[in-house]
């Protein structure tokens, strides 16, 4: 089991992200409004999704990931929980890793760099009941 990387109060939000910088990025955003739990890895996100996963809410799934990439991690996880959203992250805007990211079950695409406006628009689309 991994050591978990709990922050903030409200939704829980899994974050699978291994750059330090964009995960900062991300708390600083959504980290007043949100329950965040950081994963570094594939894997990670994978094993906080199974002890997580019926409260969770949201899961923002980066692609380039160490492990287990996270179009891997989301085939798994849709494959378990057919409802939960997951927006991918991406550097990515060729519409061909859209529909890639589609095609194993995310429910977004965020192209990175991720900007306040969004990232909040897609967090209060899928918890409506976070206001900014």
């Amino acid at each position: 089991m991994i050591e978990e990387k709990i922050y903030g109060n409200g939704p829980l939000v899994l974050v699978a992200e291994d750059d330090d910088s964009s995960f900062k990025l991300i708390k600083a955003i959504i980290g007043k409004k949100c329950q965040i739990i950081w994963a570094c890895t594939g894997q990670e996100i994978v094993d906080l999704y199974n002890v997580h996963g019926k409260e969770a809410r949201l899961i923002l799934m980066d692609i380039k990931m160490p492990f287990m990439n996270g179009l891997e991690a989301t085939k798994i996880i849709r494959d378990c929980d057919k409802d939960i959203p997951i927006v991918v992250q991406t550097a990515y805007a060729f519409a061909l890793d859209r529909e890639e990211a589609m095609n194993v079950g995310a429910t977004d695409v965020l192209v990175k760099p991720i900007t306040l406006s969004a990232l909040r628009n897609t967090v209060t689309r899928f918890i409506p009941e976070v206001m900014w």
